[in-house]
Protein backbone atom coordinates (compact mmCIF):
# COMPACT_ATOMS: atom_id res chain seq x y z
CA UNK A 1 0.00 0.00 0.00
CA UNK A 2 1.47 3.32 -1.06
CA UNK A 3 1.71 6.01 1.64
CA UNK A 4 0.15 9.37 0.83
CA UNK A 5 2.12 12.54 1.24
CA UNK A 6 1.67 14.32 4.55
CA UNK A 7 0.11 17.55 3.22
CA UNK A 8 -3.02 19.04 4.78
CA UNK A 9 -5.24 21.31 2.68
CA UNK A 10 -5.40 25.01 3.47
CA UNK A 11 -8.80 26.01 4.87
CA UNK A 12 -10.75 28.72 3.03
CA UNK A 13 -10.15 32.16 4.52
CA UNK A 14 -13.80 32.54 5.60
CA UNK A 15 -13.88 29.20 7.48
CA UNK A 16 -11.49 28.26 10.32
CA UNK A 17 -9.76 24.89 10.17
CA UNK A 18 -11.69 21.89 11.49
CA UNK A 19 -8.60 19.71 11.24
CA UNK A 20 -7.74 18.95 14.85
CA UNK A 21 -8.29 16.06 17.26
CA UNK A 22 -9.43 17.94 20.38
CA UNK A 23 -10.64 14.97 22.43
CA UNK A 24 -9.08 11.93 24.13
CA UNK A 25 -11.13 9.56 21.96
CA UNK A 26 -10.37 11.21 18.62
CA UNK A 27 -10.03 8.80 15.71
CA UNK A 28 -8.41 9.42 12.34
CA UNK A 29 -10.11 7.17 9.81
CA UNK A 30 -8.32 6.39 6.55
CA UNK A 31 -10.65 5.07 3.83
CA UNK A 32 -8.46 3.11 1.44
CA UNK A 33 -10.81 1.36 -0.98
CA UNK A 34 -14.40 0.58 -1.89
CA UNK A 35 -17.62 2.16 -0.76
CA UNK A 36 -20.83 1.08 0.95
CA UNK A 37 -20.57 -2.50 2.22
CA UNK A 38 -17.10 -2.81 0.67
CA UNK A 39 -15.54 0.17 2.46
CA UNK A 40 -12.08 -0.89 3.71
CA UNK A 41 -9.37 0.94 5.54
CA UNK A 42 -7.82 1.63 8.92
CA UNK A 43 -8.10 4.01 11.80
CA UNK A 44 -5.66 5.42 14.28
CA UNK A 45 -5.99 6.71 17.83
CA UNK A 46 -3.56 8.24 20.30
CA UNK A 47 -3.13 5.09 22.42
CA UNK A 48 -1.34 2.98 19.81
CA UNK A 49 1.02 3.51 16.91
CA UNK A 50 -0.48 0.55 15.06
CA UNK A 51 -3.52 1.01 12.81
CA UNK A 52 -6.80 -0.76 13.51
CA UNK A 53 -7.76 -2.42 10.22
CA UNK A 54 -11.33 -2.95 9.03
CA UNK A 55 -12.69 -4.82 6.01
CA UNK A 56 -16.25 -3.44 6.06
CA UNK A 57 -18.41 -0.86 7.88
CA UNK A 58 -19.64 -3.44 10.42
CA UNK A 59 -16.11 -4.28 11.47
CA UNK A 60 -15.31 -0.54 11.66
CA UNK A 61 -18.19 0.01 14.11
CA UNK A 62 -17.23 -2.99 16.27
CA UNK A 63 -13.58 -1.90 16.40
CA UNK A 64 -14.58 1.68 17.29
CA UNK A 65 -16.81 0.34 20.10
CA UNK A 66 -13.93 -1.82 21.35
CA UNK A 67 -11.63 1.21 21.37
CA UNK A 68 -14.16 3.47 23.14
CA UNK A 69 -14.81 0.73 25.71
CA UNK A 70 -11.07 0.36 26.28
CA UNK A 71 -10.70 4.02 27.27
CA UNK A 72 -14.19 4.17 28.82
CA UNK A 73 -14.93 7.47 27.07
CA UNK A 74 -17.54 8.53 26.33
CA UNK A 75 -19.26 6.23 28.76
CA UNK A 76 -22.20 4.39 27.13
CA UNK A 77 -25.67 5.27 28.40
CA UNK A 78 -26.93 1.69 28.05
CA UNK A 79 -25.62 -1.51 29.61
CA UNK A 80 -24.01 -4.24 27.56
CA UNK A 81 -26.49 -6.97 26.65
CA UNK A 82 -25.45 -10.43 25.67
CA UNK A 83 -26.89 -13.91 25.19
CA UNK A 84 -23.44 -15.32 25.88
CA UNK A 85 -23.77 -15.45 29.68
CA UNK A 86 -20.31 -15.30 31.25
CA UNK A 87 -18.68 -14.34 27.96
CA UNK A 88 -19.95 -10.77 28.15
CA UNK A 89 -17.59 -8.03 27.06
CA UNK A 90 -15.78 -6.52 29.99
CA UNK A 91 -15.30 -2.77 30.18
CA UNK A 92 -11.73 -1.77 30.84
CA UNK A 93 -11.07 0.33 33.89
CA UNK A 94 -7.31 0.81 33.67
CA UNK A 95 -6.10 4.21 32.54
CA UNK A 96 -4.41 4.16 29.15
CA UNK A 97 -1.57 6.49 28.26
CA UNK A 98 -1.41 8.38 24.98
CA UNK A 99 1.62 7.42 22.92
CA UNK A 100 0.86 9.24 19.67
CA UNK A 101 0.60 13.03 19.44
CA UNK A 102 -2.25 14.77 17.65
CA UNK A 103 0.06 15.98 14.85
CA UNK A 104 1.19 12.40 14.21
CA UNK A 105 -2.44 11.29 14.01
CA UNK A 106 -3.27 14.12 11.62
CA UNK A 107 -0.44 12.96 9.35
CA UNK A 108 -2.32 9.74 8.53
CA UNK A 109 -4.24 9.75 5.24
CA UNK A 110 -6.36 7.27 3.32
CA UNK A 111 -6.19 6.60 -0.39
CA UNK A 112 -9.85 7.58 -0.89
CA UNK A 113 -10.37 9.96 2.01
CA UNK A 114 -9.39 10.89 5.54
CA UNK A 115 -11.78 11.68 8.38
CA UNK A 116 -11.56 12.77 12.00
CA UNK A 117 -14.23 11.16 14.17
CA UNK A 118 -15.04 12.72 17.54
CA UNK A 119 -17.64 10.63 19.36
CA UNK A 120 -19.29 12.94 21.88
CA UNK A 121 -21.94 10.58 23.28
CA UNK A 122 -22.98 6.95 23.19
CA UNK A 123 -26.73 6.98 23.72
CA UNK A 124 -29.56 4.77 22.44
CA UNK A 125 -27.03 1.99 21.76
CA UNK A 126 -25.35 4.13 19.10
CA UNK A 127 -22.80 6.95 18.77
CA UNK A 128 -23.30 10.66 18.29
CA UNK A 129 -20.62 13.21 17.46
CA UNK A 130 -18.78 15.13 14.76
CA UNK A 131 -17.13 13.93 11.56
CA UNK A 132 -14.55 16.06 9.74
CA UNK A 133 -13.64 15.32 6.15
CA UNK A 134 -9.95 16.33 6.16
CA UNK A 135 -9.52 16.89 2.41
CA UNK A 136 -12.48 19.31 2.30
CA UNK A 137 -12.09 20.81 5.81
CA UNK A 138 -15.82 20.23 6.38
CA UNK A 139 -17.42 19.08 9.61
CA UNK A 140 -20.91 17.63 10.09
CA UNK A 141 -22.68 16.16 13.08
CA UNK A 142 -23.94 12.58 13.07
CA UNK A 143 -26.77 11.24 15.25
CA UNK A 144 -26.11 7.51 14.85
CA UNK A 145 -23.61 4.98 13.58
CA UNK A 146 -25.81 4.61 10.51
CA UNK A 147 -25.44 8.33 9.70
CA UNK A 148 -21.69 8.15 10.34
CA UNK A 149 -21.28 5.32 7.83
CA UNK A 150 -23.55 7.04 5.29
CA UNK A 151 -21.55 10.28 5.57
CA UNK A 152 -18.22 8.50 5.08
CA UNK A 153 -19.63 6.56 2.15
CA UNK A 154 -21.09 9.69 0.53
CA UNK A 155 -17.75 11.49 0.84
CA UNK A 156 -15.87 8.59 -0.72
CA UNK A 157 -18.52 8.00 -3.38
CA UNK A 158 -19.83 11.61 -3.80
CA UNK A 159 -22.43 10.28 -6.27
CA UNK A 160 -24.68 8.88 -3.54
CA UNK A 161 -28.08 10.59 -3.31
CA UNK A 162 -28.73 12.21 0.05
CA UNK A 163 -31.97 11.86 1.98
CA UNK A 164 -33.64 15.10 2.98
CA UNK A 165 -33.42 14.58 6.77
CA UNK A 166 -29.85 13.27 6.55
CA UNK A 167 -26.84 15.46 7.35
CA UNK A 168 -24.76 16.13 4.26
CA UNK A 169 -21.43 17.65 3.30
CA UNK A 170 -23.12 20.53 1.50
CA UNK A 171 -22.96 23.93 3.23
Amino acid sequence: MEKRENILPEPPAERPSQIYIGTPNGIVLCADEGSGTRLRGRFYHAYSTEPVLFENPDQLVFEMERFLDSINFPHPATNIRSFAGEEKRQRHTEKREKIMKDQELLGKHGDMGSFIIRVQQRQNSSMQGRLTWVEKNKTVYFRSVWELIRLIDSAVEMNSPQEEDMPSWED
